[in-house]
């Protein structure tokens, strides 16, 4: 929904982490060299100079990304895959680490363009920002009237340190019987009758890696069946193509996954 916090989370990530942010707000006449960036003509020097886009920071904000069509929405799926942007045949890396937190406003459909499923298999995770309680909203009233949020964010760590926390989650032990587990949700997924294209290959992977990664939060170096569930609804539903006729009958991919998880056994 409007209003609830999404690009003050994405400032305070950033600079939490000590990292570079950009903001690209998405309209319908957004090109993809607006996102990328493009080669202009110096004319001092007498050759072309890549002039980067807003990508090339450490995380990326793309507010309301279903506003921007879809040769420009196709721009980010290189930045987001492979890390890297390739204009007019030279390939530039992006910084590291580097992330992409998108938004949708889930109340206005008029001039939006729905993300392809290709591209919604790209992102790792989707969730849901609601309104906060009561109690907090009005002390947040009181607290921040006169304040800048992003202000009072301290800086707890620095690029360097969270390439190093991903080195260690990509450590943490992942058991077979765990892998096979995931593969068996997955399976539900796709055997499902309600869905037209269930998981990929990919959310599995994207699953384990959100897994390995609340693991070494909650200071493990193995991954239990738990950290899966916990995450799983966040890292598969938006992967999910619902047949017609679930989508008339307004069958959320939510209990699809819910129900995958349910069917399958845990070892």
């Amino acid at each position: 929904m409007p209003g609830v916090g999404k690009t003050v989370l994405a400032r305070a990530l950033a600079r939490a982490a000590g990292c570079e942010f950009s903001r690209l707000q998405c309209t319908a006449d957004l090109l993809p060299a607006d996102v990328t960036g493009t080669n202009i003509w110096d004319q001092r020097e007498a050759e072309f100079r890549f002039r980067p886009g807003p990508v090339f920071a450490n995380l990326i904000l793309v507010d309301e990304v279903n506003r921007a069509s879809p040769k420009t929405q196709s721009a980010l799926l290189e930045c987001m895959e492979e890390h890297q942007v390739t204009v007019d045949g030279t390939t530039h890396p992006l910084p590291a680490p580097f992330m992409v937190i998108a938004t949708q406003n889930p109340i206005e459909h008029e001039g939006t363009f729905p993300l392809p499923e290709a591209q919604l298999d790209r992102f790792a995770l989707r969730l849901s920002m609601g309104y906060p309680a009561p109690a907090v909203e009005a002390q947040m009233l009181c607290d921040l009237a006169d304040k800048d949020p992003i202000a009072e964010v301290p800086v707890v760590a620095s690029p360097a340190e969270i390439e190093a926390a991903s080195r260690e989650v990509a450590r943490v032990h992942v058991a077979a019987g765990l892998a096979e587990y995931v593969v068996g949700v997955l399976s539900a997924t796709r055997a499902d009758p309600r869905c037209a294209l269930g998981a990929s290959p990919r959310s599995g992977l994207g699953l384990i890696r959100a897994a390995k990664a609340i693991a070494l939060i909650e200071g493990r170096d193995y991954v239990v069946p738990d950290d899966i569930k916990r995450i799983a609804v966040m890292a598969l539903a938006h992967r999910i193509v619902l047949g017609t006729e679930a989508q008339i009958r307004s069958t959320d991919a939510v209990d699809v996954v819910a129900d995958a998880l349910e069917a399958t056994r845990v070892p």
